[in-house]
């Protein structure tokens, strides 16, 4: 079960010791875009949607906007340029394997501004699939309030999870299949856990573990800086690095 939620774990604390806390209006309203795209635009028939739209209500986002975002993705909104979701891949510096996903109307600028990120911080953007082997799509919920695991691992089970993994004090990931993550979240809620997050998720088959001062402020410098880019919706990468470390790097 362990190592499903390093990554995870990595961007809770990073946000600790980030000037940028949380997702932006555009990437929240991206997400609805993509999640309007890839199915139904109506949120009841439509888990991934249903979702992101909860999302962007609890940061503050308007309906209007919402609404825009839906009708955007189910591409009934006239006069927009049609959005297409491209994922990339590249190398960090010490050889961590990148996984970018973005939504762009322009895939030569989004490639093009990706590059010179990349190049700016000792990393370099790779051809499609030189990472992604790496990597394999899992639903996650996360979960507050556990009490009493055992009755987590049934839960689990019951719903249909592959795995679960305690993050922290009574905090809890649980991992499926994609297609049953909206099965998995139900079952936890009607079971009385509190999921706060449902979610698709990269993980990665194996880390690199980053010890290096100099290599550690270069590889979260340049994770910023894509995260910074308007057309990325999420950063996904396979290494580990100490608390202390990532602070240090960042301050």
């Amino acid at each position: 079960m362990a190592g499903h939620s390093k990554w995870a774990n990595i961007k809770r604390q990073k946000a600790v010791v980030d000037a940028k806390k949380g997702k932006t209006f555009t990437q929240l309203s991206r997400a609805i875009i993509i999640a309007a795209r890839n199915g139904l635009p109506d949120p009841t028939a439509n888990f991934q949607l249903r979702t992101a739209i909860e999302k962007a209500k609890a940061a503050g986002i308007p309906n209007d906007n919402i609404e825009r975002a839906i009708a955007k993705g189910a591409g009934t909104l006239t006069g927009d340029s049609p959005m297409e979701s491209i994922r990339y891949e590249g190398y960090g510096p010490g050889g961590v394997a990148i996984l970018i996903e973005a939504l762009t109307d322009n895939r030569n600028r989004t490639a093009a501004d990706l590059r010179v990120a990349f190049s700016k911080n000792g990393g370099n953007l790779g051809e499609t699939g030189c990472v992604s082997w790496m990597f394999s799509q899992k639903g996650a919920c996360t979960i507050e309030g556990v009490i009493d695991e055992e009755q987590l691992l049934e839960a689990s089970l019951e719903g249909g999870a592959e795995s679960y993994e305690m993050t922290e004090a009574q905090m809890a990931e649980v991992f499926t299949e994609v297609p049953n993550l909206e099965n998995l979240s139900q079952t936890l809620k009607e079971k009385g856990f509190k999921v706060t997050d449902a979610e698709l998720r990269w993980i990665s088959s194996n880390e690199v573990e980053v010890t290096d001062f100099d290599q550690a402020r270069s590889l979260l410098k340049l994770i910023d800086t894509l995260e910074g880019l308007d057309d990325v919706q999420n950063v996904t990468a396979n290494f580990e690095m100490a608390e202390q470390l990532m602070t240090l790097s960042m301050a």
